[in-house]
């Protein structure tokens, strides 16, 4: 059983006597008196102890016996009990000490055990009461319960922990500052972009940009005065120096009674978006730039407001007035001109309504009268839900361009009409040039000659294969370019290869080409012949000459138009005609195993024969006066020397010709022709001329007398100088040149009688 707390006596304890311990004089203890003074403490709302002047308990109130539903005697030994929580124990045995010996009141907190075994908090207050000689007599305690304000407390400490977490957490720079505007609070992520602490921010006023701080700070001094948020963009140098740029928010935070408790700020950082920003000023910069220098600017119709914008150009290209209202549709279809608006208007109403696309050209008619050419297009611009939210699109200024191409086609056409007339006159320029030259530079008027040039006629206009052959010196490169000259490959290239003049070891790199070290010496790749002549015409002179594995790789050519290059892989295909000539007969070579048969009949799909000059003696003067027109003038100064007319004669060559013509204008310059050759038919003929250039062929005759044009006008001086100019001619030519055309004898004998 709990035995009862002893009642308190104010006597005994003002003597100094134990509490339970009644002198003789003391009322009962039921008495009135101390009934009242057990009601009074134990009304106190705290726990109520008397200790002795050395700290041992001599009275509690009911309340600490219910609390630790222990007895008056179980308490006196508190400090050896878990009446007192072991972590504070030790704090409240030093503080007791210490408040004993020094005779101070003494305050502490610290955990009871409840008789549940629940610890709870109470402060432990603790004062002393002295006699009328200032000795401590008693000690009294009260223990209020403190539990809830502790609690509270951790609770505080814990949002506030949890607070500082989160701010530190958060993606941004936080600061707090009283109502003054002193730093209070810098989370982590501020402390460590300016590795700095809240003492050194305080004072720091450089981490603000030089050109942001005066704005910055006057913005913050006005918030302070106006208690109005700040909203405000600045760079903020970071530990490294960088400055970056950040959004500034500083919101108040009021008390009950309207005055700022303290201000909140968050600094966001915003330098992505501010290079984002650039970057689009400068785009939309470039495009306005754009616009401006391809005269394009770019329009919008709101459909759901019926309001229209455009961008700059369009105001420049529609020249629009202050004043005026661009936003309506009515305004820019105004400005069309009248005989295209319903056309224009009427297109751009169906596309909005079946959302297509638009496109159309239209004029327009600026203020000042001006006509101006526009291509507009447009696009329709709808939601997720298909609906039509805006139509788009541009509007490009292209007067230049039409003005630029009508003048253009006027030019086409004085060109188209100037090239008819050239064309004209360019046929008639080469026929007569054909006339003139007969045939490019194939000199003579002989049926021989004729008979080739009908052959070259027929054959050119064809792709088909031309075996020239002749002997050498007829000229059977002249025939192989009047071929070419003539066909559809005359605007491409003519290629000419001496088959005989290349070494038989190196005549297929020549025709075909080789690759980077096909050979010794072959230090870079080669195009060959064949390659060089791809669209146009490749002439292979002495082709009787190509060894057997040329002959087998031309072959090829012929048949398949491809061919690879010595020492390559890839063939390579080419579009050439082949104009072959040789002065050898390929028959006998065929025979001798020379020349391969397959390759000869592939040659040979159409052969010209060019007949030597001693087969047409009628071209010999032709040619003499052709060769001679460049250095000797005219043949009747005299100056030429005629001494190798024979060799033209025996040697029956075109080549010889010329060599011998070369021969005569060189013997020009330094000696002149013996008066026994054109002097002697001078003198002994009446009429007689070598006309340069003409073809003219003189005849001569036996009755001394030689026969020519009747503008010739040239008289002998007696019959003996016409026989001495005849064996002039006789001796030096071997004989006497025919005339086709020949006159009648009876007029020649009849100014011969007469004279």
């Amino acid at each position: 059983m709990r035995r009862a707390a002893p009642h308190y006596n104010p006597r005994m304890a003002a003597e100094g006597r134990p509490v339970g311990a009644r002198g003789r004089d003391e009322p009962p203890p039921n008495s009135t008196s101390d009934v009242n003074f057990q009601r009074v403490v134990n009304g106190i709302p705290g726990f109520v102890c008397t200790l002795t002047p050395a700290g041992e308990i001599e009275f509690v109130n009911d309340q600490v016996l219910g609390y630790f539903g222990r007895t008056l005697d179980d308490l006196r030994d508190w400090a050896v009990s878990d009446a007192v929580h072991p972590d504070d124990l030790l704090n409240v045995i030093d503080t007791l000490r210490v408040s004993i010996g020094s005779g101070q009141p003494s305050d502490v907190e610290l955990r009871l055990r409840r008789a549940d075994g629940v610890y709870r908090w109470f402060l432990l207050q603790r004062r002393p009461h002295r006699d009328s000689h200032g000795q401590i007599v008693r000690w009294y305690t009260l223990h209020t319960d403190i539990d809830q304000r502790k609690r509270a407390e951790d609770a505080l400490r814990t949002n506030a922990e949890d607070l500082r977490l989160t701010l530190d957490g958060i993606d941004g720079l936080v600061t707090t500052f009283s109502p003054s505007g002193q730093l209070e609070f810098a989370n982590r992520r501020f402390q460590e972009y300016t590795e700095r602490t809240v003492e050194q921010l305080r004072s720091d006023r450089e981490i603000l940009h030089p050109d942001d701080r005066a704005k910055v700070m006057a913005q913050w001094q006005r918030a302070l005065e106006t208690r109005e948020p700040l909203y405000a963009e600045a760079r903020i140098r970071r530990h490294d120096g960088v400055f970056r740029w950040f959004y500034l928010t500083a919101l108040p935070v009021h008390v009950s009674t309207g005055e700022i408790a303290r201000w909140y700020s968050l600094i966001t950082d915003i330098e992505e978006r501010r290079q984002t920003e650039d970057r689009l000023r400068r785009s939309e910069a470039d495009l306005l730039e754009a616009q401006r220098l391809t005269h394009t600017g770019s329009w919008k119709l709101d459909v759901s407001s019926g309001r229209v914008t455009v961008s700059p150009e369009i105001h420049r290209i529609f020249e629009t007035r202050a004043g005026e209202d661009p936003s309506a549709v009515a305004f820019w279809f105004g400005r069309i001109h009248p005989d295209d608006r319903s056309r224009v208007q009427t297109l751009f109403e169906r596309c909005v309504a079946e959302r297509c696309d638009y496109q159309t050209d239209y004029r327009i008619v600026c203020p000042d009268g001006t006509i101006k050419f526009q291509h507009s297009i447009g696009y329709p611009v709808v939601n997720a839900a298909g609906e039509l939210i805006e139509f788009a699109g541009t509007a490009m200024d292209v007067t230049d361009q039409v003005r630029s191409r009508a003048a253009l086609e006027n030019a086409f056409a004085e060109n188209k009409k100037l090239k008819e007339q050239l064309y004209q006159e360019n046929l008639a320029l080469r026929d007569e040039v054909d006339r003139a030259s007969m045939f490019e530079e194939i000199v003579g008027t002989s049926s021989a000659l004729q008979s080739v040039i009908s052959r070259v006629v027929k054959v050119a206009p064809t792709d088909s294969t031309v075996l020239i052959t002749g002997e050498t010196g007829t000229g059977k490169e002249l025939i192989a370019r009047a071929i070419h000259r003539r066909s559809h490959r005359a605007h491409r290239p003519f290629v000419s290869v001496n088959c005989s003049a290349l070494p038989a070891s190196l005549i297929s790199s020549e025709l075909f080409g080789h690759e980077k070290g096909a050979f010794t010496g072959a230090a870079q790749r080669r195009v060959g012949r064949f390659e060089l002549a791809h669209g146009g015409t490749i002439f292979l002179d002495e082709v009787g000459e190509l060894p057997g594995d040329t002959q087998v790789a031309l072959l090829r050519v012929l048949q398949e138009r491809e061919f690879e290059r010595v020492g390559g892989q890839e063939s390579i295909r080419v579009d050439v005609r082949v104009i072959a000539a040789t002065n050898r007969h390929l028959g006998s070579a065929q025979a001798n195993g020379a020349f391969r048969a397959d390759l000869f009949y592939r040659l040979n799909v159409f052969p010209i024969d060019v007949p030597p000059l001693r087969e047409r003696r009628d071209d010999i003067l032709m040619l003499l006066e052709y060769f001679s027109s460049g250095s000797a003038k005219s043949w009747a100064s005299g100056s030429a020397a005629l001494t190798s007319a024979r060799s033209i004669y025996f040697r029956a060559t075109t080549g010889r010709a010329i060599s011998a013509n070369c021969r005569m204008s060189l013997s020009a310059q330094s000696s002149s022709l013996p008066a026994m050759c054109f002097g002697s038919i001078q003198r002994g003929c009446r009429r007689t001329r070598l006309v340069p250039r003409t073809g003219l062929l003189l005849r001569m005759v036996p009755s001394r007398r030689l026969m020519s044009d009747r503008s010739s006008n040239v008289r002998s001086k007696s019959p003996a100088a016409a026989c001495q100019g005849q064996r002039a001619l006789r001796r030096y030519f071997g004989y006497l040149p025919q005339h086709s055309i020949r006159r009648s004898r009876s007029s020649v004998s009849r100014k011969n009688t007469s004279n």
